[in-house]
This record gives structure tokens, sequence and C-alpha cells, in this order.
């Protein structure tokens, strides 16, 4: 039965989902993603993707210009419900045990779950303070103390903390491209979101930046559940637990990192791990 991701009228229940696993129990799966079928138009985008993400790991989805990555995690929190003439054919998707696409599922309660840290950093032209409790402002939290902690808390969940601290009130634009990059995920996490989806947040980053960012999702994986978006290789086997290769929108091979890139099981995912195409 086809839904209209772009014609999907505002939900009625909020999205709310049971409590995670706490650290020393065994991997559980969290999003599982069934027979997924995907539409921009008449123009499908995504070829019955069967898929399951588990619960704090860093999953890579990687995969040519084009392959249907960078879609597939905009589904996750519907994002491309913002996108005129999106449809979902055949399929679903599901956060433990919640389609994410039916009709009572309140779209923005859900994107508080499953925060999006994009390619390009995109702070607010606020303060510092200020980009990180966006969000809470924006739910009607006015408790400054309350505040004050969750700004403590994010920025140093975001390893920004010691780098920002004596300027709170400094505009965001101010920081370095690095630094803002980070600036966007201490905003994601103050919201306290149960998954990161992160669509290439390396790409414009130098080296050193880019290391950050990458010793920063290790640590993040100890909270949320993470899925990354790359292009570099390199990047998904130093950050992921788990990767999933897509070429031209289907889902070709899904294993732990280390079987994708030293033992892959699909010999067009070795062509693309070994750099013969793509």
């Amino acid at each position: 039965m086809e839904t209209s991701s772009a014609s999907s009228t505002p939900a009625s229940r909020a999205f709310q989902v049971p409590s995670r696993a706490t650290d020393g129990q065994k991997a559980q799966t969290l999003i599982e993603i069934e027979n997924f079928d995907f539409y921009y138009g008449a123009k499908q985008a995504l070829f019955d993707i069967n898929l399951k993400l588990d619960d704090k790991r860093v999953t890579a989805f990687i995969g040519p210009s084009g392959c249907g990555k960078s879609t597939l995690l905009r589904c996750l929190n519907r994002m491309n419900d913002l996108i005129d003439g999106t449809s979902i054919k055949r399929g679903g998707i599901k956060i433990r045990g919640v389609d994410v696409n039916a009709r009572d599922v309140d779209s923005i309660e859900l994107r508080k779950r499953v925060g999006m840290v994009f390619q390009k950093s995109n702070p607010f032209p606020k303060s510092i303070y200020e980009n990180v409790i966006y969000g809470l402002r924006i739910q009607g939290e006015t408790n400054k103390a309350k505040l004050d902690a969750v700004v403590e808390k994010s920025l140093r969940g975001a390893a920004l903390w010691d780098e920002v601290k004596d300027r709170l009130h400094e505009s965001g634009l101010g920081l370095s491209g690095g630094q803002q990059q980070r600036l966007c995920i201490a905003r994601t996490i103050a919201v306290s979101p149960e998954i990161i989806l992160m669509d290439e947040p390396c790409s414009a980053l130098d080296p050193i930046a880019t290391a950050k960012v990458e010793e920063l999702i290790h640590e993040l994986k100890k909270e949320f559940t993470i899925i990354i978006v790359t292009h570099s290789m390199q990047q998904a086997a130093r950050c992921s637990d788990k990767t999933a290769f897509f070429y031209m929108g289907k889902l070709i091979e899904y294993a732990d990192t280390r079987t994708i890139f030293m033992n892959p099981g699909n010999p067009q995912t070795e062509a693309y791990v070994s750099g013969r195409f793509g």
C-alpha cells in the first residue's frame, strides 16, 4: 500500500520507545527495516531494503554517490517528508517495534528521538549557549539552572566544553569549522535523542578536525546509537562496528566492519572497498 511521505499530515501521537539496553547487555536490535521501497516521484531510489541495526553501536553506510545511503538515512527520521512527491510503496521502518511512518506518529517527536548532524555544519546565528539549548527553548524550557546544566553536559559530550566554556555568549559562527560541527553535535544531543544520524559529518573538515569528530563518535556510542554515511573507507573502518554497502539503491552486503573490509562475501563489495570501482 502506497504511503505518501510528502502529503502526510502531522500525527497526533508522540514517538515513544521502551527503555534501552544497559551497557552490560548484549547489543539488541533497535531499528528494523523490512522490504523497504522508496521513491522520488516515479523514480525508485531504494529497492527491497532489509536491515537490522543494533542499539549502542556505530553503523556505517558506504557506497558510491547516488547509491541510496543518504536517502535511507533520511528515511529513519522522516526528513524525506519535506521533499514533495516522495513515497513508500512497500515495506517499512520500525524503531523498537514502532512504525515510524504510522499516521499517529508525530514526525517532530520522532526527530527529537532520532537527531541528525548534516554534512555542512549549520550553527544558528546565535550564541554558543543558545545554539545548544535551541531545542529545549522550542519545547518551552525556561529553568535557567536546567538549561545551564544541559549546556555544560552537551558541550562536554561533544568534547567542546574546555574550548568554549569562557565564551558561551559569543556567536557560534565565530568557531572553527570543526568546532562548529561539534557544536551541532552538542545541539543534537541536548534534547536527549536515542539515535544520532550523521550524513558525511567530516567531509568539509580538515584531518585534525576529522580525527576529533571520529574520537567523539567512539565516545558517543556509549550512550547513543549512531548511523554514519561516509564516502571514506578509512573512516568507516575506524569508526564503525558494522558496515552496510549500497549500490544503485540496493543493499549489497551488511556485516561486521572487519568482515566487510577484510573478507567481504560479495564480489561487488570487495571491488568497492578495494578501490576498483566507485
